[in-house]
């Protein structure tokens, strides 16, 4: 019991902080047009908070591994509470901009602390439904989030960010009093080295064993921002929709992405192995970018993006997992690492697919459909069911 209250935490903590990503969609068009700015004030705004993350998510991780977990997971949520609140009072565009380089300073460390202290406390065997629950509260989060921005932004823009500081001043306090510290003294890390995503820590760790695990949280993320930057555009020039039904479909995938990572991935990673389910879904997503292309009315649209989504949602729980297993010591720079190939890959998807969008608007799909299947075909070369290598830490990370 008392562990599955702990997971609750962990899970309120990470949708609140989704929930507070997701508010930021529907409103900040609006507050930069307020401003006096357009397209391009917007892409820097939206792509300044994964670069912050890039940088700061294994810096985060190195330090939960030398302060504990629970310490920088207060951080966290105290970070996105306080951003949250700037960007509802900003005035200005600057304001706007420092609010969100902020907000991925400090939100991104939930993520790496809340993996390291599942990676903390559950077997080997229940690893990946742990991580599903993370993915859950991500989705989740990233549903409620578009719906509370749009719902409250009508009567005034800045309420959704003060709804959305006060539920993570909630999560901050759920996690002072109540969460305990997943790490004891004696397991944390006694050299107080900072280490940060430097290119060659990043570089080593590709050629690490993990190292393909790595570039495949990178291109889950990559795929899934690819769809998710340029899905309204999308379906606004091909089939003439507004916000409304833009939104219904986002809720719609968001709530099938929540169900699958929290009560599919568990089951499935024990039946066939974490190996088979990453393989089997590179693969039908690859195949769902190319089925979204023949979709051709409301019913087809879901049904396809949600045959998409189904399938990589799969993948980001399932990787993690096995990096989790492949790391025997220092869980949270591990973790951290992970999450910088992510944020790296949710800041070069959208701009890659904007790009191709403005060249034909059937590109950005197709071209990560063959991405996709190109990892597929590397995953066939690279993992083999049942077998995993042995290798000390210093070779994971060094």
């Amino acid at each position: 019991m008392k562990k599955n209250s702990n997971l609750a935490i962990l899970f309120f903590t990470l949708v609140v902080v989704m929930m507070g990503f997701g508010i930021v969609i529907p409103i900040i068009p609006f507050y930069i047009d307020s401003f006096g700015s357009g397209g391009s004030a917007m892409g820097f705004f939206m792509a300044i908070f994964s670069i912050m993350q890039f940088v700061f998510a294994p810096i985060w991780g190195s330090l939960s591994d030398q302060f504990g977990r629970k310490r920088i997971l207060v951080i966290g949520a105290l970070g996105n509470g306080v951003t949250l609140l700037m960007l509802g009072l900003s005035t200005e565009l600057w304001m706007l901009f420092a609010s969100r380089a902020l907000a991925g300073v400090l939100s991104s460390a939930t993520f790496p602390a809340a993996m390291a202290f599942i990676g903390d406390s559950t077997s080997e065997e229940n690893r990946s439904g742990g991580m599903g629950i993370i993915g859950a509260a991500m989705g989740i989060g990233m549903v409620i989030g578009p719906g509370i921005g749009g719902l409250f932004a009508e009567s005034s823009l800045s309420i959704p960010f003060y709804i959305g500081s006060g539920l993570s001043i909630l999560a901050l306090l759920l996690i002072l009093i109540v969460l305990p510290e997943s790490l004891p003294e004696e397991s944390r890390t006694k050299i107080h080295i900072i280490k940060g995503p430097q290119l060659k820590t990043m570089w080593n760790a590709l050629r690490g064993p993990i190292g393909f695990l790595l570039f495949m949280g990178f291109l889950v993320s990559f795929a899934l921002t690819a769809f998710e930057g340029i899905f309204g555009l999308y379906a606004l020039y091909r089939f003439d929709y507004g916000p409304s039904q833009v939104g219904i479909i986002l809720t719609v995938i968001g709530l099938m992405s929540a169900f699958t990572q929290g009560l599919l991935t568990g089951p499935l990673t024990k039946r066939f192995g974490e190996n088979l389910v990453i393989k089997a879904s590179l693969l039908c997503s690859s195949i769902g970018f190319i089925l979204m292309l023949f979709a051709f009315n409301f019913a087809t649209i879901l049904i396809t993006v949600s045959f998409f989504i189904i399938s990589n949602a799969m993948l980001r729980p399932s990787i993690s997992s096995s990096i989790s297993k492949l790391t025997e010591e220092d869980q949270g720079i591990t973790m951290g690492l992970n999450n910088s190939f992510m944020s790296l890959g949710r800041f070069i998807g959208p701009l890659l697919a904007g790009s191709l969008f403005d060249i034909n608007i059937h590109l950005p799909y197709s071209s990560a459909s063959i991405i996709l299947l190109a990892g597929f075909i590397f995953s066939i070369l690279m993992m083999r069911s049942g077998k995993r290598p042995k290798h000390s830490e210093s070779a994971i990370i060094s």
